[in-house]
Formats: C-alpha cells, structure tokens, sequence
C-alpha cells in the first residue's frame, strides 16, 4: 500500500438516494420535472429570442438561458438529451441531491440572466424555471402536519409551562 492510499481512503459507495425517502409523493415529483421541462422550455425561446438583438448584455442572457435550458433539460429529463453520453450519469447525480440544493441551484440559475439584462423576456423566460426550483424549496420544507399533533404539542407546552409556574410559585412561599 503506497502513502497516498494511506492519506486517501476508499471513499465509501454512494448512499441510496434521497429522493426514495425525502418525503415528495409521486405526483409531486412529476409536478417539478414536469415544471423543469416547461421551464427549459421557456428558457430556450426567450433565451433564443434574446440573442436577437445587438445590446451585448441581452446577447448574454439570451445564452446563459439556453445553458439554464440545457441544465434544466439535462437535470430533469435525459431522455430528451440521449445524443450525450454523460446525460444519464447527470440526471443521476441530480437525483442524488436534496430537495434544497436542487431549489438553490435552479433559482440560482434563473436569477442570474434577470440580473444581467432586466426585460421581460428574461423575466418571463425564466418565470417557469424559478419556479421549479421554488417548487423544490417547498418540497424541502416537509410535509404540513395535522391538527392533532399540533394540539398535542401545544398541550405538552402548555402543561409545561403550568408546571414551571407552580414550581416558581412555591419556590416564593
């Protein structure tokens, strides 16, 4: 064993993905790749649309969108994407990502052409792809909980908060 395989260690095989437990039904997760393949969509158009012109800062939004439309279309639909190898191995990876990187990183992504030419096609063309990662950002939040579990917290607190009155009352005396 040579030193380097000493200071690096096998790295330990991936985990299962997240995304079998991470609390997203079926429908939901359809709604946000639906939503991704909308907004690469939109992405492409208004980025294509963009680059028809001569101000050089709307030539480049209109090309960071149609990048924002191949990451979308290569994040969340591959199979639209089979002429590249890697599509498969991406899609993969970006499967593997929590609900709140992929929220990051897609508004990240779609923030960034409205910031370097402010129209409206850059801002609708990339509407649909911020909320796809809006889309995502909820889903990180969890699941809403019930009714009764709330009640019963607000009970345990409530008792809680009696029994340190009572405690503090009779400390006085």
């Amino acid at each position: 064993m040579s030193s380097q395989d000493e200071q690096f260690p096998a790295a330990a095989p991936d985990p299962a993905p997240p995304s079998a437990d991470d609390g997203m039904t079926w429908w939901y997760r359809w709604l946000c790749r639906i939503a991704g393949v909308i907004g690469g969509v939109s992405c492409a158009f208004a980025g294509l649309w963009n680059c028809v012109t001569i101000n050089p800062l709307n030539i480049a939004a209109g090309v960071w969108m149609m990048l924002n439309a191949f990451v979308l279309f290569l994040c969340e639909a591959p199979f639209c994407c089979q002429f590249i190898e890697f599509a498969n191995a991406v899609s993969a990876r970006a499967d593997r990502l929590r609900s709140w990187q992929k929220a990051a990183f897609y508004c990240g992504m779609a923030v960034f052409p409205v910031m370097l030419s402010l129209t409206l096609t850059t801002l609708f063309g990339n509407a649909i792809a911020f909320a796809t990662g809006v889309l995502y950002g909820l889903s990180a939040l969890g699941k809403k909980g019930d009714a009764i579990s709330y009640a019963r917290i607000h009970q345990q607190q409530k008792q809680m908060d009696e029994e340190k009155l009572t405690g503090s009352l009779e400390g006085q005396a």
